[in-house]
């Protein structure tokens, strides 16, 4: 854990994703996965630090909304930034869910798994899904990519757990890494906050658990996410190939690229 997540000031849930074992026993090469929340708030130090880890691919699966809403004090110079103009909101989708005469924590972890199943599908989200995997495989040896979303724990959640799957790692291993968010964004430490926040902003009084889905991250979710792929697609792999174009030959050579 600790060496995965490298603590930044304004930037959260920032960590290395590699060092799993995968395909035939080979491991994922540490420093060359990323996987974080948005830069909006990154300090000085936070960009020092981030222009040492020599990132040239950055998949930035915000909305359009979401990207000019928050701001970005990054990519550093020379970063190719994939991502989508596809999906505006004028609010985000979980508020307007929150705004509802009354929710309850259940309900709350309702609306995240209908979330996962349906994000694997989302137009926006197979086109900058697809860009990733089409920029892994030209990604050079001193090269390092990053995913990230508004919080790096869904939207992000998703693409590493099915680029873990491309590059062989087990499920549970998939899991483990996804469930990090909890410890890495400080999720327990961060609710009571969190929800002071949302109450006043939505004049409600709901309970920390209310909030909890919507900052940290729980197995089910992802597990929604793999069901609708399997009910749709048949499998992770067919979904890789027919709707993200990972074929074997693609995924040959992003192997050999991030596997030692």
């Amino acid at each position: 854990m600790k060496d995965r997540v490298k603590p930044l000031e304004g930037v959260r849930n920032f960590r290395d994703f590699g060092g799993y074992e995968g395909a035939e026993g080979a491991r994922i090469r540490h420093g060359k996965l990323y996987r974080s929340g948005h830069f909006g708030e990154a300090s000085d130090n936070d960009l020092a630090a981030i222009d040492l880890l020599t990132i040239t691919l950055q998949a930035d699966l915000r909305r359009p909304d979401e990207r000019e809403r928050h701001g970005d004090k990054w990519p550093v110079r020379g970063v190719n930034r994939l991502y989508s103009d596809l999906g505006r909101e004028t609010d985000a989708p979980h508020v307007n869910f929150l705004k509802q005469v009354a929710v309850d924590a259940e309900a709350s972890k309702g609306w995240m798994r209908d979330y996962y199943k349906n994000a694997p599908y989302r137009p926006a989200l197979v086109e900058t899904y697809t860009a990733w995997f089409d920029h892994l495989a030209n990604l050079h040896e001193d090269e390092a990519a990053l995913v990230n979303c508004a919080a790096g724990k869904d939207r992000t959640g998703i693409l590493c757990a099915l680029t873990h799957h491309a590059l062989g790692v087990s499920m549970d291993e998939i899991f483990h890494d996804y469930e990090l968010t909890n410890e890495a964004a400080q999720v327990a430490d961060r609710l009571p906050e969190a929800r002071e926040y949302f109450n006043t902003m939505l004049e409600k009084a709901y309970e920390d658990e209310v909030y909890r889905p919507f900052l940290g991250v729980e197995r089910q979710f992802l597990e929604a996410a793999v069901a609708s792929i399997e009910e749709q697609s048949g499998n992770i792999d067919t979904y890789l190939t027919s709707t993200l174009g990972v074929d074997d030959t693609k995924r040959a050579v992003i192997r050999k690229k991030l596997l030692v």
